[in-house]
């Protein structure tokens, strides 16, 4: 825009316009790029000297923004912040723990909620048998579907958790729920699928650590497609085409898993199956002990 107005053919009244633009443009750019509290400070600027100061400092070698519009004392000015700002929580898939590559990121701890106000459903662990059973087509799209998936919401946010498949709270249908954003008061964010399928996966795959409420106290490397692009249908039967990619296609992928009776630990390197083996077994004498030899490894 700026290189526009020195253009004839522009008029003032559309170079005015131009670059205010400019300068709201480079207002925004500042305060995302800013810790909160500069933010702050940044913002108490813009209302005290207007944008146009703030533009003139962005373009400008010269000292360092200030922070304090009274004051011009070198104690009061301090450089702008350029790094971003800190990565998000890590969050829980199908209430176990996900973790980004940024080392830094803190993590969300799993938790096992067990008894949840508003359900009679509960987390089963491995080596349940109906995490490895057959799943079935859901056919009735009736109220008592829509009630089944409120359900699974409340497990999965009782558990921290980004997603929860059917088979994990012991029913055997072809159902998931996810969030992306983890957070229950951000419902608009909600997604569940009825009979999902992958149509389409990209050749391209990263690698991130995961975990599972079902597999308590364990995490592993697990290698991902990409991009996914998935058909499935709501909780009315409507059929849903869809797309997902990065974090929502890993999501994707680690619940649809569960419908396929995989789950986490299958998708282990040689390596990562070792540093889990030990708690693999403990989890399967603590099974044995409260349930019998009814158990599927």
């Amino acid at each position: 825009h700026l290189l526009l107005s020195h253009q004839e053919e522009v008029t003032r009244s559309e170079r005015k316009k131009m670059y205010r633009s400019a300068k709201y443009l480079c207002l925004s750019l500042l305060i995302m790029s800013s810790a909160l509290p500069r933010a702050h400070a940044l913002r108490s600027l813009a209302f005290a000297h207007g944008p146009s100061m703030l533009l003139g400092r962005v373009f400008s070698s010269k000292a360092p923004l200030s922070l304090s519009p009274a004051s011009s004392s070198s104690s009061s000015r301090i450089p702008l912040r350029t790094s971003p700002l800190p990565p998000p929580p890590r969050r829980a898939l199908s209430g176990g723990l996900w973790a980004s590559s940024a080392e830094s990121a803190p993590v969300e701890e799993e938790v096992d909620p067990g008894a949840v106000e508003g359900t009679d459903l509960r987390i089963l662990k491995y080596p349940h048998p109906k995490l490895r059973a057959e799943m079935e087509e859901v056919t009735e799209f009736d109220d008592a579907l829509k009630q089944t998936v409120k359900e699974m919401f409340l497990i999965m946010y009782a558990s921290k958790g980004v997603g929860l498949a059917a088979p994990q709270v012991g029913i055997l249908k072809r159902i998931m729920v996810f969030n992306p954003e983890g957070d229950q008061k951000k419902w608009l964010k909600e997604v569940a699928l009825i009979n999902p399928k992958i149509v389409a996966e990209s050749e391209g795959t990263d690698v991130e650590e995961e975990g599972c409420l079902s597999f308590p106290d364990m995490q592993g490397k697990v290698r991902r497609n990409k991009w996914i692009k998935v058909e499935a249908q709501d909780v009315k039967g409507k059929k849903i085409k869809k797309k997902y990619d990065g974090w929502e296609a890993r999501v994707f992928q680690h619940e649809y898993d569960h419908l396929q009776g995989t789950v986490y630990i299958d998708r282990l390197d040689e390596e990562g199956r070792k540093g889990v083996q030990e708690t693999l077994d403990k989890l399967i004498e603590q099974y044995k002990e409260e349930y019998g030899d009814d158990y599927a490894l």
